[in-house]
């Protein structure tokens, strides 16, 4: 290395930020992420007993994916190399995977190909990746942001071990800030920085689980905090809340966890739980999701989860969307709120999901002779005289407006589809349909 690449890199190291100073360099200063990396967990072991193969980590920013492969790096006796999908491509592929094959046969040592946000790497560079990972010349970790099982081509994820690292827990982020705190060289510690209990606790909070954005908001609070006479730069809540100024929002309208969020709504509403409904639809609006995406799903939950224990959720929730048209956003937030709420607080029945799907299994899988020829349509002219409605009994001419006949086919006429529940309104229509149909009592 000359002087003036040396110059450089010393130069760059002293302005990095925070959190690529803090960078841990092995097992012992890394925090969270305990149900792979815990103690004699797969990950950990693999890593101490330098038997890695291939992987994907997959997970949110900050979590530590980087860090984890950098440590294996620093620890394996396999050749290191790294890329990034953005600024890489098929070239730079082929020549790692030439190396790794000329370390491995003169020297007989295994190469580590670290590919950072594989996920942008289209179906053609992963394909070019396969061979060289089937036959073991390269040692794969991927690290994604997307749900790799989206984005990441099936042979590739069957010869991976997929590893998901969560967003960190509090008192491992609050664990990371405190070393950066009272390290001297990489750290915080040469400015004699002193934080608040409340804006630590903030910092925290904010975070959402990522450490970078920890990291770099601290770091932010100290340098442009000036010291007191004392020499002590104290991080007062105010400093902090004007470093961190919103809470990082990890959400990709097109991505996996725009699934995940929906998912966690909708069965908020499905669990009767009004107050995580409103969490998980202020969490959406807060993103920019489109609430008419929201809407539909409202419309759809009115009826899988409500159903008939109270037939007007689903007159709620459309009205709700046609009024979010009208309307628009930010006062549509509102109506949203609206129809989630008289949803997840509504007596619930999944009766009429679970008939209709038993209802297309039957037809997909069963003959069942057609329609009778009595409920035929017989309004056109030669109908009667092929035996179109023959012996059909009309409904409205008998009490009650009701007469007993069989509407199913002839090898199905006592199976039973819908089976209302006891909750809501439905009580009251499982109670009728007993009375007109003898198949249903004690069933």
């Amino acid at each position: 290395m000359d002087i003036i690449q040396y110059s450089w890199e010393q130069e760059l190291a002293q302005k990095s930020p925070l959190a690529l100073k803090m960078r841990p360099e092995n097992l012992d200063d890394f925090f969270g992420q305990e149900d792979i990396l815990g103690e004699g967990k797969l990950l950990r072991r693999l890593i101490q007993a330098d038997r890695f193969s291939s992987a994907v980590f997959y997970g949110p920013p900050g979590t530590g994916k980087t860090t984890a492969a950098r440590i294996i790096a620093q620890t394996s006796k396999a050749r290191f190399f790294q890329l990034n999908a953005v600024m890489s491509g098929v070239k730079d592929i082929k020549e790692v995977i030439k190396k790794a094959k000329e370390l491995l046969g003169m020297e007989g040592q295994r190469t580590i190909l670290f590919i950072d946000e594989i996920h942008r790497f289209n179906k053609a560079q992963q394909d070019a990746l396969l061979p060289s990972v089937e036959e073991g010349t390269v040692i794969l970790i991927g690290a994604t942001t997307e749900n790799p099982y989206f984005t990441v081509i099936s042979p590739l994820l069957s010869r991976s071990t997929v590893f998901p690292f969560k967003p960190l827990e509090n008192q491992d982020i609050e664990k990371i800030l405190e070393r950066a705190l009272k390290d001297k060289n990489r750290g915080m510690a040469s400015y004699n920085p002193h934080l608040e209990p409340e804006a630590l606790k903030h910092i925290v909070e904010r975070s959402n689980g990522d450490a970078r954005v920890a990291l770099n908001a601290l770091e932010l609070a100290v340098l442009t905090t000036e010291p007191g006479k004392d020499g002590i730069r104290l991080i007062t809540l105010s400093a902090a809340e004007e470093s961190i100024q919103g809470k990082a929002v990890r959400y990709d309208r097109q991505g996996d966890n725009h699934f995940d969020v929906i998912s966690a709504f909708i069965k908020s509403i499905r669990g009767s739980d009004p107050d995580a409904a409103l969490y998980w639809l202020a969490f959406m609006i807060n993103a920019g999701e489109d609430p008419n995406f929201i809407a539909r799903r409202l419309v759809i939950s009115a009826s899988e989860d409500v159903g008939n224990a109270d037939p007007r959720a689903l007159s709620v929730a459309v009205s709700a969307a046609q009024a979010l048209q009208m309307i628009g956003m930010p006062e549509g937030r509102i109506i949203l709120a609206q129809a989630a709420t008289y949803l997840a607080s509504a007596p619930k029945s999944n009766a009429s999901y679970l008939g209709i799907n038993q209802a297309l299994e039957e037809v997909k899988v069963k003959s069942s002779g057609g329609v009778p020829p009595y409920l035929k349509d017989a309004s056109y002219p030669g109908a009667r005289k092929m035996g179109h409605g023959k012996g059909y009994k009309y409904p409205h001419d008998y009490a009650g407006n009701f007469v007993l006949q069989h509407y199913l086919p002839q090898g199905i006429r006592e199976k039973i589809y819908y089976r209302p529940s006891e909750n809501g309104e439905e009580k009251m229509i499982k109670w009728r349909l007993e009375k007109l149909w003898p198949k249903r009592k004690g069933r």
